[in-house]
């Protein structure tokens, strides 16, 4: 999957996330982790994912942790694939929301043993394309694949070169857009916005001016309570159809989420282990949340004491 907003940290954390969040993101095992055993056997670190539904888990897990079992936790945002890297070789502590990544658990939870799995986060997500109800509503066969390129010059941006634009957010994401476009033969080119919160800014001035767009996106996502979505259908998903990613002509399956911790932290991560595995929820939950975070502007922590101050029969199942 994926504004994916910055949670709080300390002066000394801030300097640390530019430096990560950057083009040293991707290379983050190389150096040592600025928060780790930081304050001890009651320290621990989590793994930020850039999008919002991530960000509302780490919010809410923080929260919790500190107020709750009297933890101090730092956080540390960084991609998807480094943050693999960073779980195994124990500079963060746990990663609460992966969307699948068969290669990195291979190698980590099954061959070198370094990544534990945690348990499913209760959220199941699906990435697809989208256009805007209003546009299906009035061209009701947008909705198949098939019918795209009958359409494609309404897509078309100043960035899509003369081909319909299908909007993307940031190339560190789970996509195989650019294949699917190619195999599939359409007259449109991948455009990315650089990050959920410049794709969200996007679409958001898109339907302000009713105007068509087509975009990657995914569930759960706050957003669509504001825009109204639809998904194209595209060639149905099977099981191995994505396996070679270059010749891939199928939709993006729906991943039930889960997470992972560093396995020497949650064989002695305490009730901060427990906890963590432990922790799940539902889509409306983390929806709440990251509505309060991105649309309300609300601060992570913040948004995550409404949610919790509003919902004690949930989190409380998840204290050990």
């Amino acid at each position: 999957m994926r504004l994916r907003t910055t949670l709080s940290v300390s002066v000394a954390a801030a300097s640390a996330l530019a430096l990560l969040t950057g083009c040293g993101a991707a290379d983050m095992t190389k150096q040592a982790s600025p928060f780790a055993n930081a304050g001890g056997a009651k320290s621990m670190t989590l793994s930020v994912q850039s999008w919002v539904g991530a960000q509302s888990n780490v919010a809410v897990a923080k929260y919790l942790l500190e107020h709750e079992l009297g933890y101090r936790v730092d956080t540390v945002q960084v991609d998807e694939i480094p943050a693999w890297d960073a779980l195994s070789q124990g500079r963060v502590d746990a990663l609460l929301e992966d969307w699948s990544h068969p290669e990195q658990e291979k190698r980590y939870v099954h061959d070198k043993k370094t990544v534990s799995y945690a348990g499913g986060l209760g959220v199941t997500g699906h990435i697809g394309w989208f256009v805007p109800t209003y546009f299906a509503k009035q061209h009701p066969d947008i909705t198949d694949w098939k019918n795209l390129n009958k359409y494609a010059s309404q897509f078309r941006t100043a960035e899509s070169g003369g081909k319909g634009q299908i909007m993307d957010g940031s190339p560190a994401y789970v996509t195989h857009d650019k294949a699917l476009v190619k195999n599939l033969k359409l007259n449109y080119q991948v455009v990315f916005a650089g990050s959920e919160a410049a794709q969200i800014t996007q679409i958001k001035q898109f339907a302000k001016e009713k105007k068509p767009f087509l975009s990657y996106w995914y569930t759960p996502q706050w957003l669509f309570k504001k825009v109204p979505m639809t998904e194209v259908k595209l060639p149905p998903y099977k099981e191995g159809c994505d396996t070679d990613t270059a010749k891939i002509t199928c939709a993006y399956p729906k991943t039930p989420l889960r997470k992972f911790l560093n396995a020497d932290f949650a064989r002695s991560g305490g009730q901060a282990a427990a906890f963590l595995k432990k922790f799940q929820w539902t889509t409306e939950d983390q929806n709440e949340v990251s509505l309060m975070i991105a649309e309300q502007k609300l601060s992570p922590e913040d948004a995550a004491k409404k949610w919790v101050d509003a919902h004690p029969e949930k989190w409380k199942r998840w204290l050990p």
